[in-house]
């Protein structure tokens, strides 16, 4: 065979080498520029459903660096759904999606379940408000819907955020503090947001989930199964509805 016809043959070290590279690359990249998480609980709805997959951005929102000035970075504005650590000692390592309505600065307070933001009522067409429809979640709840009206009632409250919420308090609205945002679930009547566990500190948010990649029909109690056995058995479902029970319409779809 002509030289020039000559291929070259990968040694077992050059193909490891390849690899290990590929590998490489993709874990700096799932831990430093984007994370996949999985929407759990229904507090996002109708924005993000149970059982959504979504890409989460993790360079937007990091402090700048000035090995990479190529990159466009930004600080939390108004309306911006966030990933974020939860801001309470009890669950130090739980990931939580919210949407941001208040930054350093804001007068926050609800009144029937609509947010007034510097005194103005929010039109908020994604947010759920209290309802008489049978469903005692929905229904008005004083706490929850006239926040911070009326004192915690310790359901639900974290002890910590009972004891902080009436320093934060000023002529009725609650005043966002510097480096916090003010964090609330689409979904405000079964979400357990920012009314009761406080501010989201700045170093709490990790990004800003992109776009669903994947979506599969996943039961509201699926996040308490937490039993080997209970994961395994759902593992096994989701093989055998795949196709079925993946909703395919929300593939790709942009998270506003």
């Amino acid at each position: 065979m002509p030289e020039s016809e000559q291929k070259d043959v990968e040694t077992p070290l050059e193909s490891l080498a390849s690899i290990c590279s590929v590998l490489a690359i993709g874990l700096f990249v799932m831990t430093f520029i984007f994370q996949n998480f999985e929407i759990p609980s229904a507090s996002m709805v109708k924005t993000l459903l149970i059982g959504d997959h979504v890409l989460v951005d993790r360079i937007s929102f990091a402090p700048p660096s000035k090995w990479a000035p190529w990159v466009h970075y930004r600080d939390i504005q108004r309306g911006d759904v966030i990933v974020f650590l939860k801001p309470n000692p009890e669950t130090p390592d739980m990931f939580l999606v919210k949407r941001a309505i208040g930054i350093p600065g804001d007068r926050i307070h609800l009144k029937n379940g609509i947010v007034y933001l510097n005194g103005v009522a929010q039109d908020e067409p994604q947010a759920a408000k209290p309802v008489d429809d049978g469903n005692y979640q929905h229904s008005y709840d004083p706490y929850r819907d006239d926040f911070p009206a009326i004192p915690p009632n310790g359901e639900g409250v974290t002890a910590l955020w009972a004891d902080e919420l009436p320093s934060h308090i000023v002529n009725g609205d609650l005043v966002v503090p510097p480096g916090k945002v003010f964090a609330m679930g689409d979904n405000r009547t079964e979400s357990l947001d920012g009314r009761y566990w406080g501010f989201v500190p700045r170093e709490n948010i990790v990004g800003r989930p992109l776009f669903v990649y994947w979506s599969f029909q996943t039961p509201a109690d699926q996040i308490d199964k937490q039993s080997v056995g209970e994961r395994v058995s759902f593992m096994a479902h989701i093989v055998i509805h795949i196709f079925d029970q993946t909703r395919w319409k929300r593939t790709l779809h942009l998270i506003k």
